[in-house]
């Protein structure tokens, strides 16, 4: 069965990661801008708003996937374990958090660990990696890696996930059954792992290789850390779920669009996104990046449901 990405053959080799060094630099530089118009917003942004915790859920029945066949996902997305704002004991809030949605597959979506010039004190590997083995659901728990993972100390990442028996799927497909009914979970390989130059970077990421493991009709959920994919995502591939963006972290109106760290701007910011009939959920994610802030978009754990 061949699964072909859309316009694969317009798949750009090296990717820019030119809006994220746009955005670094506007955070940098503009982070105090009046306290991000007030003393006391900006308080709550820095102090209040990262270490929350909502819960969002999706219901929907993409038309790769069977109208009569209910799953639930729970999706965890950039924790970027690390204080200030994302200490071993909010770490353990969201696993237990998650385990209470009881759903049927719990997936991580990549960026474990805090990296900024702001962080405080880091949460060990071994730390957050034993918080994320207490998650529990009957069809597993199941990881891919995401940029910050690549930049900050790969093999720690993986030696973590390994010890805390947390599989990590890189350009790699799992069939899974539940009760009779089946359906393949893929990850792909992160799409800036490597930088090969100022703003360049490649990516280790394989969507033919990917998709060349599905071998039966069964539907497909695929996960990839950064969204930008989706454009040559195939419509075989029943749901995509990504993060990365972090929703653009801190929303101020009317500026936050052009710092979404993509090449499609907040095309994939947030949120589920339909396109010529193919589904992506973008989660909003937990932690932080380049500052330990969050404005207009709380750490949030998505819930799934398929089928719906």
């Amino acid at each position: 069965m061949e699964l072909t990405p859309a316009n694969s053959s317009k798949r750009p080799l090296l990717r820019s990661a030119k809006r994220r060094l746009t955005r670094r630099r506007f955070l940098a530089a503009g982070a105090g801008l009046a306290g991000l118009s007030a003393t006391a917003t900006g308080a709550y942004a820095g102090a209040i708003e990262p270490l929350g915790l909502i819960v969002t859920p999706y219901r929907l029945t993409p038309p790769s996937w069977p109208a009569d066949r209910k799953l639930t996902i729970t999706v965890i997305a950039d924790l970027h374990a690390g204080y200030p704002d994302m200490p071993l004991e909010h770490v353990r809030r969201v696993v237990d958090a998650a385990n209470d949605l009881h759903s049927d597959l719990i997936v991580l979506l990549g960026d474990f660990k805090a990296w900024y010039a702001f962080k405080t004190t880091p949460v060990p590997d071994a730390d957050w990696a034993a918080e994320l083995a207490r998650l529990e659901a009957p069809l597993g728990r199941w990881a891919i890696l995401g940029n910050h993972d690549w930049w900050h100390g790969i093999d720690e990442v993986r030696r973590a996930l390994a010890e805390a028996h947390l599989p990590i799927l890189e350009n790699d497909a799992v069939l899974l059954d539940q009760a009779g009914q089946r359906f393949w979970l893929a990850g792909l390989g992160d799409q800036l792992a490597y930088q090969i130059g100022r703003g360049q970077f490649r990516g280790v990421d394989d969507l033919p290789g990917t998709l060349a493991r599905v071998t039966t009709d069964d539907p497909v959920v695929l996960l990839a850390h950064e969204p930008d994919i989706f454009t040559i995502v195939p419509p075989r591939v029943a749901l995509t779920l990504a993060g990365h963006t972090h929703g653009g972290q801190i929303r101020i109106p009317f500026v936050w669009p052009r710092f979404v760290p993509s090449q499609y701007g907040a095309r994939y910011a947030y949120g589920h996104i339909i396109e010529s009939n193919r589904h992506l959920i973008v989660s909003g994610g937990l932690g932080t990046s380049i500052i330990p802030a969050r404005f207009g978009v709380p750490p949030e754990i998505v819930h799934v449901t398929l089928g719906a």
